[in-house]
């Protein structure tokens, strides 16, 4: 038996097979002809035939194996002489890795937003371990804007697209969505969406006052997020901004907000996020 083990789909995994002659008589051998079933299997190398194999003295088959779909796949090599055993058959085993998807974050939080207005945030689609082309994306839930990313989108092993969420809630109360990249891998990679809708008594009564220190190298301006949690996941409110301050209006009484914010150069490079500081809105 050849083992192949696991090869991603469209890749190529390589192995051999080696006839031997152990005649103690001194007799030759004559492989006349060599089969191979399977589909996704095929001869590589192989000697002209036929094949004359002297006593002691071998000859050694290139066989390759390229799966064309997620799964285990098996295949034969018949080798076929005039030896006593005059068809030797060869199980050929392999599994071909389709490959997966996988989505951060899993779980988008845009926290609470008035009515009307926008929060925003930014996730990240990845591919596995072999080239995947993501065809759609099945979105659920009201409110929610998918941007940043233009379907069928073909992606290397390894390789990340970003894309946006914006949510717009157009009404008071509570929205849960999805988001379930479909492709042609092994998995969908699926995100959840969930955020709340508010309507604010006195609206402009209450705002944040945010203000940071500008940065020491050139920027083309600054980022402000929030969350409605220590440590984020943030949701992103503006920018980039040409200040080094920012009024949050968008507040609710009785509400605790975690803000952080980022600079952004001329090359839409962004750096990490600066230290949180939290609001509490009486």
């Amino acid at each position: 038996m050849v083992q192949f083990g696991t090869v991603p789909v469209g890749g190529t995994g390589s192995s051999s097979v080696v006839v031997s002659n152990t005649a103690t008589d001194g007799s030759n051998i004559t492989v006349s002809r060599i089969n191979v079933t399977g589909s996704s299997f095929r001869l590589s190398t192989a000697p002209s035939l036929p094949a004359v194999v002297a006593p002691g003295h071998h000859l050694t088959l290139g066989i390759n194996f390229s799966p064309r779909s997620n799964g285990s796949v098996n295949g034969i090599v018949s080798i076929m002489s005039d030896a006593s055993d005059e068809v030797l058959p060869v199980v050929l085993t392999g599994n071909g890795n389709a490959g997966n998807i996988s989505v951060s974050p899993a779980v988008m939080n845009f926290g609470s937003v008035g009515v009307g207005g926008t929060a925003v945030v930014n996730g990240t689609l990845t591919a596995a371990n072999t080239s995947m082309t993501v065809s759609t994306v099945d979105q659920t839930g009201e409110g929610y804007t998918l941007s940043g990313i233009n379907f069928p989108v073909t992606l290397a092993a390894g390789q990340s697209v970003p894309f946006t969420v914006t949510f717009t809630p157009q009404a008071a109360g509570t929205s849960a969505g999805s988001l379930a990249f479909v492709s042609d891998g092994s998995n969908s990679a699926t995100a959840s969406l969930t955020g709340s809708g508010v309507v604010q008594s006195g609206t402009g009564t209450h705002s944040v006052a945010l203000s940071w220190n500008a940065s020491s190298t050139p920027v083309a301006g600054y980022n402000v997020y929030r969350s409605l949690q220590s440590g984020g996941p943030y949701a992103k409110l503006t920018g980039p901004l040409p200040s080094t301050s920012y009024a949050d209006s968008n507040v609710q009484s009785g509400s605790t907000y975690y803000y952080v914010a980022t600079s952004v150069t001329n090359n839409s490079e962004e750096s990490g996020y600066s230290n949180q500081t939290a609001a509490t809105i009486p």
